[in-house]
């Protein structure tokens, strides 16, 4: 059978035959190659595609002139220059939110609450009045200093004043005005308020905005009977609230790259839409299903009824970036739906994407509009080629499809949260699958709970109780791949990283090709990323050196704080503090392989010793918390006895005299002195007494006792620590004078193997007492680029200048303490964190040897500089002669006259000499 085609003169032509006239244009071309003739048709539409691009983009650049200039339109913007106060009008624009607090040297910032507005009235500090349309950023803090505005009720008191808040309210404040942070931002100012009072309104909110808060309310309302991690979730799978998500649920969902279940998106509406029209593919052809055939609804009816749906689905979930990409495309695909018309939902997603960015060009600045849009892209180009080549290899079409949509939707993805994060997540692919197979139930069952709670209470407890139940299975998905030891590992951040880790997935997608072809080396694959997600400490000993075998102390690298872990056997440990952040303790004790804590010392209530408390409790079994005397500051003593009591640990308090035994392992407690005791017939009060009752006496010869003590850094829980023949101490953050008052406390003490220096080498050191220890390794933990200076240029120069090894974390990662007297070593594990949430990444660790050499009169170190490091063979550091060292007590079992400690909770008196209780069982780390 031939092919006829219509020559140029309308005569019929066959293919692959030529014609007459074909052959004469042959003859008048002459010899030579032929050449096609250029396609007139693909000229005019690069030439219709060329100016629709423009004229796109002239529109791009003319709206997003006319929002900027009417941004900054107004006397708002010079006010914010100024830092003026003021009184104005707001219309609130978005949900009132608290931001997590965050831990700025030793204290932890209180939480705020902020939320969007639009300035509509202002009153200048003259008093004159302008009418105004201006955007702004709210931020509202309770008056009070330090814990009085974090405490325990510091969030639930102020949030009940301002959550309430609905979008379209009119309220008026008296605030001080403040530059945006960046000149390029969509405020025209930041307005801070601070208050006590509840916000004056002066108009009430639109009945849309009231039946939407009403809807938000009850689903809130149904869920508070559920357990915690179903609670909290439910309402953000559904509506996108996220106000009960507590911190360790949110990093959980961050490092398993789950967030997006949490931001309502695409899938929570195509979940909403396929109930009434089905499955998209059928929704217009007569076998299509759904709720509206059954109804007998027309294609233009469920198109109408579709557009109400998406329309009443973005007023109770927000107009947030997601939200409005996942709306236009969805009445883009109803609109064809009711005409008729052949679907096509790429250049719809492009229309979508084209129309808000004309209507709102600030959401080109949005990188959660920028993961929308990507994600939708890579799930309708990528994910269908994937997911056929998947099938081609005998992959069931489900599961091929459901692969395919993980991995193209991470692809494309991951360079952004590079860019932002500066992380690449290795849990992402099989976390979400994992929870998809719970987003379908979760969503419908909270829907209908959202929607009946208005009308039957009881009804909508009933379906969020069911929905409870894929709700947990999707926390604890979250939690457990958080928890794998290489869920996550640092990358550039910024735009060159993202640059560099879209050009590595591009290269890697043929050699993913290639390995698909070949089973035996898929299954290789698949143990290799199984080893590097857990991470077995062999494997990761032999790939990286860490932890060294036969370490003694750990100094880990958890940024500006303090937090130090001993060896007391197999997976067993002592720990001293844990740092300001939860996550970065509990990696340095996942490397380490530690399970079992039987005593953990929080020297101080600071936050950057106490803050990563829910960490180091994290799935391990703890046997009982030990802190100081001084219970300041209030709000963070509190924090600690909660995050105790939630984990089932009891609290105990450090008396002075204690001695404790854990295996290799035996410490005593030299500060801070006991509480000053009431003279009595059975308590001396003698003053001169060193070491009585009242506490030992300072240099001014006056008895110093836990009421004295200057803050809680002098109160700081100061261990003297001997493993292995080696002696450390630990000295917290101990200032110049408590460091006097513990050398007078303990004439006795000498010079020790290992230091760690107080308050993260701050300049504050007292001399006699640093000359007195002449360390032979001295140990600073504090984060990089701190605000502090910390460590002072002078504390290492004096250590150094009594012949000490320097090593900190900021430069040199964690620290690892190996060896004996005899022979005294280090290993840097050669990573760097900065002084924020997540530890850096790993590198083999370096060694840093010393041995001990003939001691030279005096029993200090030679004068030097910084040592250089050494290998094997080490470099030679002097020792010294214990004769006017710390000479131990012979005793360490049943100690007499050792002062009780006080307990959080009644107890029976015991000797703190004792060995320590056994620990309680590690609690589930699903649950905080």
């Amino acid at each position: 059978m031939a092919v006829v085609r219509r020559g140029a003169e309308g005569a019929p032509e066959r293919a692959g035959l030529p014609s007459a006239g074909s052959e004469a244009g042959a003859a008048r071309r002459g010899p030579g190659p032929l050449r096609p003739r250029s396609p007139r048709g693909w000229s005019a539409g690069a030439f219709v595609a060329l100016a629709g691009v423009l004229l796109c983009g002239a529109a791009g650049v003319a709206t997003a002139a006319l929002h900027a200039s009417d941004a900054r339109r107004g006397p708002l913007p010079a006010l914010a220059e100024r830092y003026a106060g003021l009184t104005a009008e707001l219309e609130v624009s978005g949900d009132p939110r608290l931001t997590r607090p965050k831990v700025r040297g030793s204290q932890r910032t209180p939480p705020v609450l902020v939320f969007t507005a639009d300035a509509v009235r202002v009153t200048a500090p003259g008093g004159a009045v302008t009418t105004v349309r201006t955007p702004v950023l709210v931020v509202v803090q309770q008056r009070g200093r330090g814990d009085e505005a974090h405490g325990p009720g510091a969030r639930e008191s102020l949030s009940s004043a301002w959550r309430g808040l609905l979008p379209s309210t009119r309220i008026q404040v008296m605030a001080r005005a403040a530059p945006p942070l960046s000149p390029a931002d969509q405020v025209a100012a930041v307005l801070r308020v601070t208050t006590e009072a509840p916000p004056v309104k002066v108009g009430a909110p639109s009945p849309l905005q009231r039946l939407a808060g009403h809807l938000r309310a009850g689903l809130r309302e149904a869920t508070d009977g559920l357990r915690p991690d179903a609670r909290a979730l439910l309402p953000g799978l559904v509506v996108g609230d996220t106000s009960r998500v507590p911190p360790d649920l949110d990093d959980a969902f961050r490092a398993t790259d789950l967030t997006h279940l949490l931001a309502v998106s695409g899938s929570n509406l195509t979940i909403v839409l396929a109930l009434l029209i089905g499955p998209p593919h059928l929704a217009t052809r007569a076998e299509r299903r759904g709720l509206a055939p059954r109804l007998g609804l027309s294609l233009r009816g469920t198109a109408v009824i579709g557009g109400a749906l998406v329309l009443a689905f973005v007023v109770v979930c927000r107009p947030d970036p997601s939200v409005l990409r996942a709306a236009a495309c969805g009445l883009i695909t109803l609109l064809a739906v009711g005409t008729g018309r052949r679907r096509s939902l790429l250049p719809a997603l492009a229309a979508a994407v084209l129309l808000l960015l004309l209507y709102d060009p600030w959401l080109a600045r949005s990188y959660g509009f920028l993961l929308s849009v990507l994600a939708t892209g890579a799930l309708l180009l990528l994910a269908p080629r994937w997911s056929a080549a998947l099938q081609r290899r005998r992959v069931p079409p489900r599961i091929a499809e459901v692969i395919a949509a993980a991995a193209a939707a991470q692809a494309v993805c991951a360079p952004v949260v590079a860019v932002l994060a500066a992380r690449v997540g290795l849990v992402a692919v099989p976390c979400n699958l994992l929870a998809e197979v719970a987003v379908a139930p979760a969503t419908v069952l909270g829907f209908a709970a959202l929607a009946a709670a208005p009308v039957a209470l009881p009804a909508a407890q009933a379906l969020s109780w069911c929905a409870g139940w894929p709700a947990e299975w999707i926390a604890d998905v979250a939690r457990t791949g958080a928890t794998l030891p290489g869920a996550e590992f640092d990358w550039p951040g910024g735009w060159g990283g993202g640059l560099v880790l879209a050009a590595a997935l591009v290269a890697l997608v043929p050699v993913v090709r290639g390995v698909l072809r070949r089973p035996w080396l898929c299954v290789l694959c698949v143990v290799a990323m199984i080893l590097a997600v857990c991470r077995p400490a062999p494997f990761t000993r032999v790939l990286t050196g860490w932890p060294p075998p036969g370490w003694r102390a750990v100094v880990c690298d958890v940024g500006q704080g303090d937090g130090l872990v001993l060896a007391a056997g197999d997976g067993t440990a002592l720990v001293v503090d844990t740092g300001p952040e939860p996550r970065a303790i509990d990696r340095c004790l996942t490397d380490l392989g530690i399970r079992r804590i039987p005593l953990l010392v929080l020297t101080h209530f600071h936050a950057d010793h106490v803050d990563g408390l829910p960490g180091a409790l994290r799935g391990r079994a703890v046997g009982a918390i030990e802190t100081t005397t001084l219970q300041d500051p209030p709000g963070q003593v509190q924090f600690v006895r909660t995050a105790a009591a939630a984990a089932r640990v009891p609290v105990i308090r450090a008396a002075p005299g204690e001695r404790r035994h854990l295996g290799p392992l035996t410490w005593e407690v030299l500060w801070p002195p006991a509480p000053p005791a009431a003279p009595g017939p059975s308590s001396p009060s003698d003053p001169s007494s060193p070491s009585g009752p009242s506490g030992p006496d300072d240099p001014t010869g006056q008895p110093v006792g836990a009421d004295d003590l200057d803050g809680p850094n002098d109160a700081s829980v100061t261990l003297l620590v001997r493993t292995g023949g080696l002696s450390l101490l630990l000295l917290g953050d101990l200032e110049p004078p408590a460091q006097r008052a513990l050398l007078a406390a303990h004439p006795e003490l000498g010079g020790v193997d290992v230091l760690k220096v107080a308050h993260h080498g701050s300049a504050y050191q007292d001399p006699p007492l640093m000359h007195r220890l002449a360390p032979r390794l001295a140990l600073i933990s504090c984060g990089t680029g701190n605000p502090y200076g910390h460590p002072a240029p002078r504390t290492i120069a004096a250590l150094r200048a009594q012949g000490a090894r320097v090593l900190r974390t900021d430069t040199d990662g964690a620290i690892a303490i190996l060896g004996t007297t005899a022979r005294l070593s280090a290993t840097v594990n050669g990573h760097r964190s900065k002084a924020g949430p997540v530890p850096g990444r790993r590198t083999r660790s370096r060694p840093v040897t010393h041995r001990r050499a003939p001691a030279r009169p005096g029993g200090g170190g030679p004068p030097g500089g910084r040592l250089p490091r050494g290998g094997p063979s080490g470099v030679r550091l002097p020792g010294r002669r214990r004769s006017g060292g710390y000479r131990p007590r012979p005793r360490i079992h049943g100690l007499p006259g050792a002062a009780t400690p006080q307990e959080s909770a009644p107890a029976p008196d015991r000797d703190p000499s004792l060995p320590l209780p056994e620990p309680s069982p590690a609690p589930p780390r699903t649950q905080q």
